[in-house]
C-alpha cells in the first residue's frame, strides 16, 4: 500500500470532509431549532391565573356549626392553597384583586363509615365526617365571580378517637375543588 493509498483508506473510515461539514451543519440546525422551541415553553407563577391577578383577601367564613376549630382550620387551609398553588400574596381586602368569602354551614362527625364484625376487634372501628361549605371568590378588578359554589360537601375518614386526620383530609379536599374551580375559568 502507498502512502496515498492509506490516506485514502482513512478517508473511507473516517467519511470525506464533505460529510463531516454536512454532519455539523445537520447538528447546527438541529440544536437551533431545538432551542427555538424550548424558547416557546416557560413556567410563570400565578398557577393559571391571568398576571394581573396576584393578591387575596381571605374573609374568615361564617361558622354555623357547633364546631369553632373549623373556621381557623378552613381559613389556614385556604391561606397555604391560594399562597402555594395559586402564587398569590395576601392583602387587605381594600387593595386585593380577589376576595374569599363563605359559610361553613354543616359539620357532621362520628358519622359510622364501617366497623369489624368481630366484636373483640374494635380498633377496626371506621367514622367519617362530613364538612359542608358555601364559597365564592371574586375578582374585585372586574368585579366577576371566579368560583362560586354552595353546598360543597367532602368527606373524611377517619378511625375512631382520629377526627383531627378525618378533617384534615376533607379541607384538603374541599381546597383542591377551590384550586381546581379557580384554575378552570383559564
Amino acid at each position: 500500500m502507498t502512502p496515498s493509498g492509506a490516506a485514502t483508506e482513512v478517508q473511507r473510515a473516517s467519511g470525506s470532509p464533505a460529510q463531516h461539514i454536512t454532519s455539523r451543519r445537520w447538528l447546527a440546525v438541529l440544536g437551533v431549532a431545538l432551542l427555538s422551541v424550548t424558547g416557546c415553553y416557560g413556567f410563570s407563577g400565578g398557577g393559571g391565573l391571568p398576571r394581573n391577578l396576584k393578591t387575596v383577601a381571605i374573609q374568615p367564613f361564617d361558622n354555623q356549626t357547633a364546631a369553632p376549630e373549623l373556621q381557623r382550620e378552613l381559613f389556614d387551609q385556604l391561606r397555604n392553597v391560594m399562597r402555594d398553588r395559586l402564587n398569590l400574596r395576601e392583602a387587605p381586602e381594600a387593595k386585593a384583586d380577589l376576595v374569599v368569602r363563605g359559610i361553613i354551614s354543616k359539620y357532621d362527625v362520628d358519622l359510622p363509615a364501617g366497623a369489624s364484625a368481630d366484636p373483640r376487634q374494635t380498633t377496626s372501628t371506621r367514622r367519617r365526617l362530613q364538612i359542608v361549605i358555601d364559597v365564592e371568590i371574586v375578582d374585585q378588578t372586574t368585579g366577576r365571580s371566579l368560583l362560586k359554589k354552595v353546598g360543597l360537601s367532602r368527606e373524611g375518614q377517619y378511625a375512631e378517637g382520629g377526627e383531627r386526620n378525618g378533617r384534615r383530609n376533607a379541607l384538603e379536599s374541599l381546597m383542591n375543588d377551590i384550586v381546581e374551580g379557580v384554575q378552570s375559568q383559564w
